[in-house]
């Protein structure tokens, strides 16, 4: 009798075997499934801190699928070489994927799909990172959303579907194709000696994942309207980065929430509901990168493509390094150093002192994101940065400048979180604030015994030169009319 014709299951960002459409079909089949990981052209283009947290994440899928009898295959180079490789040693009939959506990721998979077919394999994507595809939600007149809360009120009522259960049991192949080994893909290398400095913030993994959604429902979830916004306090989720490795499907999070709505009281109804707000603005991201495919690169609003921003500068290079002198800037660019993750109010801040304060191109700081965030998602941070500078969709008007001092006061009423990071001027500072200088390059030649360093910029001298370069370009606009 012929040999079953096995099934590869391609993983990209979606390192979970629960929740998993592509998986589920290939295991639907009833032939052999092969999972497979391949290092590509676009894991070698992220960023220091990504590279290191997906081959974390990688490592976490392998042993799952050790547990279920199977195994995940290492193999780096081109995806469509390493497919037809792969096919042609196990014979495969098909290969699956779940979908991504941004422009070189569907380039990508648009070539590999074709020519699998056209060889006669048996090539199927599917949906799975998201709530919606993004060309199934529209407007009224058919086109895609460019606001979020038209975007909110559409698919506040919309089921995106039960999660698919995790199998117990993966039929292997009966022989298995070579692997190559982790450890020697070297993925956390350019994290030089900051990598065991991150590596103390990261919670990695499917059962992970779910233990922390659990841990925000039951402790954090009625809280979640009111503290937020507060870097200094344990208000958010953290699933940011399992949710950018794929780690817990949307679903799973829309879905739990739901039943932990109805079964709770109203302040924990009143918190799901703005946590689900807030999932639904990553969909919001991804609808509006897949349908304007050049947002992590060009201004949304190309009226803004003549503004003065500066590119890259020593200004910028001071707030890279988090030592600008506005300690709630500085706390935030040394969190997101050490831990790979920056709070939400904080990276608010930030952008809008580097684009704003400091006239300074919002690329510039987007680039530095993706180098140092382990959850480093490209539709929500293109869209976040672009918001703030106030050339994107649905963007803070640019007249809004925020003053770092007075967001601290609000946010950081007691100074604790600039505390946590800042060690300069501290008796005994905390370990988070020490492990800052045990993580950054001996070249910056900082030390914690230094004294603070001045502010860069007046803040009302920043904010009123931010406003004139912004009613020079709406004085130009007027004037071409």
């Amino acid at each position: 009798m012929d040999q079953p014709r096995p099934v590869i299951v391609w993983f990209r960002r979606d390192l979970r075997l629960g929740d998993h459409a592509a998986l589920r079909a290939a295991l639907d089949t009833g032939q052999p499934v092969i999972p497979v990981f391949i290092h590509d052209e676009t894991v070698e283009a992220l960023g220091a801190a990504a590279r290191w947290r997906l081959g974390k994440s990688v490592e976490a899928l392998g042993k799952r699928l050790a547990a279920r009898g199977s195994r995940l295959i290492l193999r780096r180079g081109p995806a469509l070489k390493v497919l037809t490789d792969l096919i042609s040693e196990t014979g495969a009939g098909a290969v699956h994927w779940q979908r991504t959506y941004d422009r070189d990721g569907i380039a990508r998979d648009k070539a590999v799909k074709a020519r699998l077919t056209q060889s006669g394999i048996t090539a199927k994507s599917f949906p799975g990172a998201l709530l919606h595809e993004p060309w199934q939600v529209q407007t009224g007149s058919g086109g895609p959303y460019r606001v979020y809360s038209p975007f909110w009120r559409t698919i506040r009522g919309l089921d995106p579907g039960a999660p698919l259960p995790a199998p117990s049991r993966i039929p292997a192949p009966q022989d298995w194709p070579r692997s190559e080994h982790l450890d020697d893909w070297r993925m956390g290398q350019a994290l030089r000696r900051g990598e065991p400095v991150v590596a103390a913030h990261a919670v990695i993994g499917e059962d992970a994942a779910r233990d922390r959604l659990e841990r925000f429902i039951a402790e954090r979830m009625a809280r979640y309207p009111q503290d937020r916004d507060r870097p200094d306090l344990p208000g958010t989720s953290d699933l940011s980065e399992n949710l950018a490795w794929g780690e817990i499907s949307p679903r799973v999070i829309w879905h739990r929430t739901r039943a932990a709505i109805e079964e709770g009281d109203a302040a924990a109804a009143k918190g799901g509901e703005k946590f689900l707000s807030e999932l639904a603005w990553r969909d919001f991201a991804w609808h509006l990168l897949y349908h304007a495919p050049d947002m992590d690169r060009r201004n949304w609003r190309p009226e803004w493509d003549g503004f003065p921003w500066r590119g890259d500068n020593d200004d910028a290079e001071r707030w890279r390094r988090g030592i600008t002198g506005e300690p709630f800037v500085d706390a935030a660019m040394r969190q997101m150093y050490v831990t790979g993750r920056m709070h939400n109010r904080a990276r608010m801040i930030v952008a809008s002192y580097l684009t704003k304060h400091l006239l300074t191109d919002w690329r510039v700081g987007l680039a530095w994101f993706a180098d140092c965030l382990t959850d480093w998602d490209p539709a929500s941070n293109a869209m976040g940065w672009q918001w703030v500078a106030g050339c994107g969709p649905d963007a803070a008007p640019y007249f809004r400048v925020f003053n770092p001092a007075t967001q601290a006061e609000k946010f950081d009423p007691k100074g604790a979180y600039r505390r946590a990071w800042i060690a300069e001027g501290q008796k005994d500072p905390p370990e988070t604030a020490r492990s800052w200088f045990k993580a950054v390059p001996r070249s910056w030649g900082l030390s914690p015994d230094a004294p603070y360093p001045a502010p860069m910029i007046d803040l009302k001298a920043g904010r009123e030169r931010a406003l004139a370069a912004y009613a020079a370009r709406k004085a130009g606009e007027s004037s071409a009319i």
